[in-house]
């Protein structure tokens, strides 16, 4: 027996017994019927809501260091997620199985563990009315950019071309390393609420990493690049102006005095300096963060929880941005969320178990690393919204201070606080830039930092990032004009 048609409720010793037909290479509209039909197993048995993510992806690395590809590692991956939701309680079980008996066999085992017993072989179990299939893999030629991306000889042939040019460009050169990421994806959403749509993905990254060194003088420079949806992106990247910005940047920090530690008013660059807004508040603005009671910001809605100065934004839909999606994990579309406007807290980012747990309505923001993973609030392109001043402005309001043009790593505690490494940095005397300094850190706290963010200028720039939490790794955006902080403590020697 197919799943293919049928006009009246199936019993269960049916159900237990069904095949299906559905396309095995593609996520599209055959797969209606047999999803149909577990997602009313599910409601049968008592769940008060059930939902399956299905995932296809095909991943490939390149690696170039010095003068030799020295790692290519491809990754086909494919599989499925079930979600099973019990009043305020929800389980999650993946399988990499996604015939109808591997399909079933994960539901029943996230039924088991809400505690839902199957029924009678006799009871009946209507299938969910699934809408027409939603496909946002239709648009912009989706379904080709996997063939039309670059292959794997083209993929070192650049790679090495850009390596060959940063040792050009930089002097005192220790190691030299292009790397480069493909990842296609292909998924679909099932819900008991109707929800059957279909998107494709294609993220791509490339960039540098730069190690120099003079005897006991190192200095070490990463620049990463990243795209959503083009599959020229590798082929149309202008590797000599990257390895030109690398190599200066190397140069400056290589002979750069120590910071000395203290509290200093700093001008923060655009681009990847929104990396702190990301971490230090956006995470905290998440509902999984309001579910664990763990966020400043819970009940902060309609407050001043920033200089008025700032605004910010969390979004889907910027054009070939490192976290743009056409539709989130859950099958949403995805939209603009204003978090803070003027100081005043908008928004939080929420997904499905987040409006259900803390009537924050959804944003479009559920979010996975992959299927087997459950979705949860994620940012997507999150960046401060640009301000009224000019660049020259905030330089010129600080007597002496730091500027921060390109961070580093750091860490992040559950509620805010931060610190961060500055890659480059420089010292700011009457407005001026005077000289390049490394080893400054950035230390603080969420509900601090937002309050003294005073000067906002008019050139924003976005970044990619990887983002990591409870459901995984995913792409993410950052971003910011430069900004003004009116003081920090920076740790030095």
């Amino acid at each position: 027996m197919t799943a293919a048609i049928f006009e009246q409720p199936l019993r269960l010793e049916q159900i237990l017994s069904l095949s299906y037909n559905a396309t095995p290479d593609k996520f599209d509209k055959t797969w209606k019927a047999p999803l149909s039909t577990l997602l009313g197993l599910g409601r049968a048995v008592g769940a008060d809501f059930v939902e399956f993510f299905l995932e296809r992806k095909n991943y490939i690395s390149c690696l170039a260091e010095d003068d030799a590809i020295t790692s290519i590692s491809p990754s086909l991956v494919s599989g499925a997620g079930v979600r099973v939701f019990k009043g305020s309680s929800d389980c999650y079980v993946s399988t990499n199985d996604l015939s109808f008996e591997g399909l079933k066999a994960a539901l029943e085992k996230g039924l088991a563990i809400m505690g839902l017993e199957m029924p009678d072989s006799t009871a009946s179990v209507p299938e969910i009315n699934l809408e027409p299939l939603r496909d946002y893999g239709l648009g912009r030629g989706k379904d080709n950019w996997l063939a039309s991306c670059p292959s794997m000889q083209t993929m070192g042939e650049v790679l090495l071309e850009a390596n060959a040019a940063l040792a050009e460009k930089a002097d005192h050169v220790q190691a030299r390393r292009a790397a480069y990421f493909r990842d296609c994806q292909e998924v679909l959403v099932a819900s008991s609420d109707g929800t059957f749509a279909r998107d494709i993905r294609l993220t791509q990254s490339v960039g540098f990493n730069l190690l120099c060194a003079d005897g006991e003088h190192r200095s070490s420079i990463g620049e990463r690049l990243g795209n959503t949806g083009d599959p020229s992106f590798l082929t149309a990247w202008d590797y000599s102006e990257t390895a030109e910005k690398v190599a200066e940047a190397a140069s400056n920090m290589l002979y750069a005095d120590y910071v000395e530690s203290g509290n200093y008013p700093i001008i923060m660059a655009n681009h990847f300096g929104g990396v702190i807004f990301h971490e230090a508040c956006g995470h905290l603005l998440e509902t999984t963060q309001i579910e664990k009671e763990t966020t400043p910001f819970m009940n902060k809605k309609g407050q001043k929880v920033a200089h008025e100065s700032l605004t910010a934004w969390d979004e889907g839909l910027s054009t070939e941005a490192f976290g743009t999606i056409d539709m989130d994990d859950e099958g949403m579309p995805v939209q603009r969320t204003l978090l803070i406007e003027n100081g005043i807290l908008k928004n939080f980012i929420s997904d499905r178990a987040g409006e259900m747990r803390t009537g924050h309505p959804r944003t479009g923001s559920g979010r996975r690393q992959g299927y087997t993973h459950a979705a949860a609030s994620r940012m997507r392109n999150t960046y401060i919204a640009p301000g009224e001043h000019t660049v020259e402005e905030l330089f010129a309001s600080v007597d002496k201070g730091i500027y921060c043009k390109k961070m580093g790593g750091g860490s992040v505690g559950p509620t805010g606080q931060f610190n961060f490494a500055v890659d480059e940095a420089y010292l700011i005397e009457d407005g001026k830039i005077t000289k390049p300094l490394k080893g400054a850190t950035l230390i603080g706290e969420a509900t601090g930092i937002m309050n003294k963010i005073s000067m906002c200028s008019d050139d924003i720039s976005l970044a990619p990032g990887f983002c990591g939490s409870v459901s995984g790794s995913v792409y993410v955006t950052v971003g910011q004009p430069h900004i003004r902080v009116d003081d920090i403590t920076v740790g030095g020697r």
